[in-house]
């Protein structure tokens, strides 16, 4: 007997971000330069969540001429309380594909284990310097312990993470796109969208000091006054992001799936047949027919 779409749809259970939240916002922003400085600042004006990608062993390079990177002192004091994650970039932003595998792993090991000991916290996600990887190199980082890496390869859409070392974001903030992209992002909704109401994640990266070189910093500062104020937007960095997917993915369900059982450290959240539950570290619940 056929199933009708609505039925179906009804039936089907959707991932929902914390209390509920149809989208989720999150920003990566690369090579620790001086130009981060104002762009933590907005973030945390706005209570927006983002993830900087540093390296080790580049402080206080000028690159192609175009800014100046914090030197290390500089680099401790803008990231070491700023409410926001850092992340690996390499230790001197080499192609990883470029060099012998051993030197790859030697470029993030060095990197992984200096921003644990200066920033005295767990470091396990990446952003590919030049966006350069490959199949040998996604080994390498599962074997480095690192869990999630960005490339920059546009997906162009809204849609959750698949392949979390080799995690395409929705777009840079200088793509042509980026401006339609952020208006659909706020004034649309997944539950527009009958057969795709999963929830939306909109991943934004690039280099603060592009702000500087374009000098529209009033870009992302409106944007940031856009979603601050739209109030059903979750603002994580990546690896929350990560962790709360990875957690959702781990829920056990009954074979009707009726029940579920959440073994997770993270309390999450699910939506069927319309209603959200949410489903606490530890516990089960059943949902309502």
């Amino acid at each position: 007997m056929a199933i009708s779409l609505k039925v179906q749809l009804h039936e089907e259970k959707y991932m929902r971000f914390p209390n509920g939240k149809l989208k989720a916002l999150t920003f990566s922003y690369d090579d620790g330069c001086k130009a981060d400085i104002k762009l933590l600042q907005i973030f945390n004006k706005y209570g927006l969540k983002g993830t900087f990608n540093l390296n080790s062993k580049c402080f206080g390079e000028e690159y192609r001429g175009w800014h100046a990177r914090l030197n290390e002192q500089e680099t401790y004091n803008a990231f070491a309380n700023c409410g926001q994650e850092i992340a690996m970039h390499g230790a001197r932003h080499v192609y990883l594909s470029k060099v012998p595998l051993c030197e790859a792993m030697k470029e993030v090991l060095d990197n992984r284990v200096y921003l644990e000991e200066k920033f005295e916290r767990i470091v396990n996600g990446m952003a590919y310097a030049y966006g350069d990887y490959n199949d040998e190199i996604i080994s390498l980082l599962k074997a480095a312990g690192v869990v999630y890496a960005r490339t920059t390869e546009s997906s162009g859409d809204f849609s959750i993470p698949k392949n979390w070392l080799a995690l395409s974001p929705t777009c840079h903030h200088t793509d042509k796109k980026f401006g339609e992209l952020c208006k659909k992002f706020i004034d649309d909704t997944p539950l527009n969208y009958g057969k795709t109401r999963d929830s939306w994640l909109f991943y934004v990266w690039g280099h603060a000091y592009e702000f500087d070189d374009n000098g529209d910093w009033n870009l992302i500062e409106d944007f940031a006054k856009k979603a601050c104020n739209s109030g059903d937007v979750w603002f994580a960095t990546n690896g929350e992001i990560y962790s709360y997917v990875k957690a959702y993915n781990s829920l056990i369900f009954s074979a009707d799936g009726e029940r579920a059982y959440n073994p997770s450290a993270l309390n999450v959240w699910v939506e069927i047949r319309g209603e959200i539950y949410k489903i606490e570290s530890g516990k089960s619940v059943i949902f309502k027919k």
